[in-house]
């Protein structure tokens, strides 16, 4: 299944740094988009922010109904069962997008890729095996998938990247549980993990976007 384009927007001329942010199940690139405006990085320079859209497909957990998704549901419980195959297609086309920035003139260490929810759960997956470093990976309310192969997958080269985590302390649809797991397996491995979280349920807050902001700015300032 092949994602549609990507939806990019720039926040001036002859950008310095590309962030990648990947959407949830069920939405789109455009869903995210607001971020691009309610962030403040003017003082590292013009930021490229890429957002990427999901394929449309049959999503088991959800009774085989047909929406935006990066792999498939198999169960509701997120790490009883996994779509290693959709995983590793998603993770390979989100690679090609770190790519596509570092060919068009951003160093990697001036990429940062994060999501939401399915989206946070890729940029995790993606980010610790792309074999160039990169300035940090962001998860927002998600969790790390594959994460028993994740250990012997994860390039030296990002191996110790910073990550920020942020999660909702009510959240029902991936619980906080989940995004414990990726903090702690994250920090084992040797990641600075940046954690938050936050009085809300499956959603992002002014608060989160204020932290992430911070957290970008120190992984992006010259």
């Amino acid at each position: 299944m092949k994602p549609l384009k990507a939806l990019e927007v720039e926040s001036g001329k002859n950008p310095v740094a590309s962030i990648i942010l990947i959407h949830g199940l069920g939405a789109s690139g455009r869903d995210l988009a607001p971020i691009a405006q309610a962030l403040d990085l003017r003082s590292i320079g013009a930021v490229r922010f890429i957002f990427p859209n999901a394929p449309v497909r049959p999503v088991s957990a959800c009774g085989g109904e047909r929406m935006p998704a990066w792999y498939d549901l198999l169960a509701t419980d997120l790490l009883l069962r996994e779509d290693e195959a959709g995983l590793r297609d998603a993770q390979a086309y989100l690679a090609s997008l770190i790519d596509q920035e570092v060919a068009r003139g951003i160093p990697s260490r001036r990429i940062v890729i994060g999501g939401f929810s399915q989206g946070c759960a890729m940029s995790l997956m993606t980010g610790v095996r792309y074999p160039l470093p990169l300035a940090g990976i962001a998860g927002l309310s998600g969790y790390l998938p594959l994460a028993g192969q994740t250990g012997k997958e994860a390039t030296e080269a990002n191996r110790a990247t910073p990550v920020f985590l942020g999660h909702g302390e009510g959240d029902t649809v991936v619980p906080l549980a989940a995004a414990r797991l990726a903090r702690d397996w994250l920090r084992a491995e040797g990641h600075d993990v940046a954690w938050h979280a936050y009085p809300m349920g499956h959603e992002i807050i002014g608060e989160e976007i204020v932290d992430l902001n911070a957290w970008l700015m120190e992984r992006l300032v010259f």
